[in-house]
């Protein structure tokens, strides 16, 4: 551990692990052996570190020229073996930035200046590119890629060896390289304890967008002049779309594919 350095009580740094000058750790850590935390890098209480992680490191972009820039970690998270979080750059904002009670299993990367939300679960190998956003409660499978600047929607299900260049629509299963839209995560959405009513709204609302004959603008506006849909999910699944600046990802698979995978 290098002087300098923070750490609150009751946390655990294991043998041969490396904690950086500016390092701030929270309570209640535990670090695991050959692990490497490094940069200006602040965690919060209870997270743990797995061995051989690497968190806080300069980014893997060529624009960077050594300038001060920042991660920052929230609480509760898990950092399986061989995860590699990059701090930000400063043409990105300079932060890069970690939630709450999120899962990051073995080799994944969260590259720099991304933003990732709360009890999120990334699968083994999961890859975020720079300025990626996650939010809240989406599930990104093992070895799956997310494009730079895309976000990835609340409660979105990315299937595994996906690839997404455009925004994944929340609450939806996108699958495939490139990812296509599997329509809603039924399952998951029960496992969150949505009701069943509002389940209902959200897929009605997926039907004018993904199986009736309109195009994205018609389709919006068929949702908000349906008096029926007046959830709050659907008015942030609108908000979503329409705030898109790389684009929505609102391609159907072929019907061959779709029929393999059980309506949910």
């Amino acid at each position: 551990m290098a002087p300098g350095a923070e750490i609150g009580a009751g946390t655990v740094v294991g043998p041969n692990a490396v904690i950086g000058p500016n390092v701030r750790i929270g309570r209640g850590c535990n670090i695991g052996a050959s692990a490497v935390v490094e940069g200006w890098t602040q965690i919060g209480d209870d997270n743990r570190v797995f061995p051989f992680a690497s968190i806080g490191l300069i980014p893997q972009d060529l624009k960077f020229k050594g300038e001060r820039t920042n991660l920052i970690i929230g609480r509760r998270n898990i950092f399986r073996e061989f995860v590699t979080i990059n701090r930000g750059t400063r043409g990105g904002g300079g932060v890069t930035r970690i939630g709450d009670d999120n899962v990051f299993m073995a080799y994944t990367h969260v590259a720099h200046d991304c933003v990732v939300g709360n009890r999120i679960i990334f699968g083994n190998g999961a890859t975020l590119g720079g300025h990626v956003s996650v939010e809240d409660e989406a599930i990104i499978n093992a070895f799956s890629g997310v494009h730079q600047f895309c976000r990835v929607g609340r409660q979105a299900f990315i299937g595994g060896y996906s690839v997404a260049t455009l925004d994944a629509l929340p609450f939806a299963r996108s699958v495939g390289n490139r990812a296509r839209v599997y329509g809603l995560n039924t399952i998951g959405l029960v496992r969150r304890g949505m009701p069943q009513e509002t389940i209902a709204q959200l897929k009605r609302a997926f039907r004018y967008l993904l199986r009736s004959k309109l195009n994205t603008t018609q389709a919006l506006h068929k949702i908000e002049q349906d008096r029926t849909l007046q959830c709050p999910e659907v008015a942030y699944l609108i908000e979503f779309i329409r705030s898109s600046r790389r684009g929505v990802n609102l391609r159907r698979p072929p019907k061959r594919l779709e029929a393999m995978v059980a309506d949910e």
